[in-house]
């Protein structure tokens, strides 16, 4: 009668075993899950300049993860400030953007911005997600999951005019909207999302975001 009240208690204490590691083995993927798929970060030196970008790689796409700073025509530091550059990147018009970036690199499409902010979880929390941990005024709205490290880079427009550094950034698309006005996405220092606009004339200065040529593009 022993022996068999012990064999009992024996598996009974297997089975209790077993489904303790089946919900350590389910805790374990879930926090495999939930962490950000940034699968490679390095960087990268454009020749034209020697200046050196940090890169991340997101999905299936690599991005630069700094503002593009490359001197070109029609394009500035905000408030006409070397300082600026050196914090967040050059600000361009969109016909410079589309051949600004180096060898290799691209001016992104809408429809990669798309695939960058869906990767994510989406355009209504992407901005929390890919914006840096310092340089917004919020940290609350700023985590930078993915390694992007987005800043606040401001705009500028006719006349020499500048607005909203430190608050927003405006990053140009390689899409047209029309003659006239091209896709562009945006942050701003309160809001988690990544909003897109057409309606800024392509003469404006926004910042500029490299994306790596696709072995097909290459």
């Amino acid at each position: 009668m022993n022996a068999l009240a012990g064999g009992k208690s024996r598996r009974a204490a297997g089975r209790v075993f077993v489904a303790v590691a089946v919900v350590l083995l389910s805790v374990s993927v879930s926090v495999l899950l939930s962490v950000p798929a940034v699968n490679a970060q390095g960087s990268f030196t454009d020749t034209r300049d020697g200046k050196t970008y940090r890169t991340v790689k997101i999905g299936k796409q690599t991005w630069m993860a700094e503002n593009l700073n490359y001197q070109t025509g029609n394009s500035v530091c905000y408030d006409n400030e070397e300082s600026n550059c050196q914090k967040y990147g050059r600000l361009y018009d969109w016909n410079t953007a589309m051949k600004a970036c180096p060898a290799g690199w691209h001016l992104p499409s809408y429809l990669e911005w798309t695939a960058l902010t869906d990767f994510v979880g989406g355009e209504k929390t992407a901005g929390t997600k890919l914006k840096s941990k310092t340089g917004w005024p919020y940290k609350a709205a700023a985590t930078d999951d993915y390694g992007f490290s987005a800043l606040p880079g401001g705009s500028g427009g006719s006349g020499g005019s500048f607005g909203n550094a430190g608050s927003y950034g405006r990053w140009w698309s390689a899409t047209e909207h029309d003659a006239y006005n091209a896709w562009y996405r945006y942050m701003n220092y309160y809001y988690e999302y990544v909003d897109r606009g057409s309606y800024d004339f392509k003469s404006g200065l926004f910042s500029l975001r490299c994306s790596q040529d696709s072995a097909a593009q290459r």
